[in-house]
């Protein structure tokens, strides 16, 4: 397995080290409930740096991505970020992104279980004067996260970080360190992400200071357990769950970043044809009784099987058992009730717009 440049400071801290996406990587320290808890209500730190980046330059670069990804690049100005996708051919999709649009070049940030068949795809693409870099070994990235985020960090730079607007960023300084300081995360609470050099003792470094400059806001580190929590009562699609080689942007919930009037993209004629027939939706839903969904349970309206869940869990924030998955499109209908086959019990749920949490970002 892998290992992110904070390996070691997650088992120093006791951490419950797994497998994920080919890393080794924290899924809890001090408990699930605790560590989404402290995200939601004072400010948590989550390493990463598993994460692929990769950097597209050239003069055809913004070319290259208004042809290479679904959403319309040309609309980013420096500074500014963009979420985005990856499809084949076939229009199905192959990851979700980010685009950072940096001075002369391009950023992308992969889910780091794509890095490899996603750099591939990219580098299969290319065509006029476009250089591909992947970064993703050389760069560490901290999320800092929750409502006390942005006085904790604060401390730490000259950079007015409540002047940067949501999907944007800054190039400044974070405890001294050259970093790319992002109004970006996978919570749905107010917080950053922050890009640095995975050299000498930056990431030691880095992560001592913004624990000491959070200690007075009850600073913790989140592992990926409340992570995936937390997305999940946003309503955020997790690659390899909820989204695949086998789902297309529009079934997905994805239309409003899939730009089909932008002119010719890979997969846009087979994204029209999608649209023109969409069989099964991707919605989020509620149990109506104690019950707690889990990945592949099958959901059953009172005629039989209609679908599959694709995330479920406990809300740590509502108390209850929430989920998302694919339904035929008939039953996809805001309050629709539907049943969820846990072990053999059909039991009662309903279809709720999504995302299940207010967000706060």
């Amino acid at each position: 397995m892998k290992k992110t440049p904070f390996s070691d400071i997650h088992r120093a801290l006791g951490g419950k080290m797994v497998e994920f996406a080919g890393y080794e990587m924290p899924v809890q320290y001090t408990g699930i409930f605790n560590e989404h808890r402290t995200v939601r209500e004072r400010v948590g730190v989550f390493d990463v740096s598993h994460m692929g980046e990769f950097y597209v330059r050239g003069r055809d670069a913004e070319a290259f991505l208004q042809r290479n990804t679904i959403n319309d690049v040309t609309k980013l100005t420096p500074g500014g970020a963009q979420y985005t996708a990856l499809v084949n051919e076939n229009g199905y999709l192959l990851d979700d992104l980010i685009v950072y649009k940096l001075d002369g070049e391009f950023m992308i940030v992969a889910n780091a279980s794509n890095i490899e068949k996603d750099f591939r795809a990219f580098s299969s693409r290319v065509s006029g004067d476009i250089k591909l870099e992947d970064a993703s070994d050389a760069i560490a990235l901290l999320s800092v996260q929750g409502p006390s985020s942005k006085t904790a960090l604060q401390k730490l730079t000259d950079t007015e970080l409540g002047a940067i607007p949501y999907y944007h960023f800054v190039k400044g300084k974070i405890g001294g360190i050259d970093s790319i300081i992002s109004r970006t995360g996978y919570t749905g609470e107010f917080g950053f992400e922050i890009f640095f050099e995975a050299r000498g003792d930056n990431p030691e470094e880095m992560w001592g200071t913004i624990f000491d400059a959070g200690k007075e806001f009850g600073i913790l580190p989140i592992g990926l357990g409340a992570r995936d929590t937390l997305r999940l009562e946003m309503g955020y699609c997790l690659y390899g769950n909820d989204i695949d080689e086998t789902t297309n942007p529009i079934e997905a919930g994805l239309g409003w970043i899939t730009k089909v009037d932008k002119g010719e993209f890979v997969g846009r004629d087979s994204i029209l044809k999608a649209k023109e027939s969409v069989t099964r939706k991707l919605v989020g839903f509620k149990m109506d009784e104690t019950s707690i969904p889990r990945h592949g349970y099958e959901i059953h309206s009172g005629n039989g099987r209609i679908g599959n869940v694709t995330s479920g869990t406990f809300s740590p924030s509502l108390e209850v058992g929430i989920g998302m998955g694919y339904v035929e499109t008939p039953y996809a209908t805001e309050n629709n009730e539907i049943f969820i086959d846990v072990r053999g019990k059909k039991a009662h749920a309903h279809v709720v717009k999504l995302p299940f949490v207010a967000k706060k970002n």
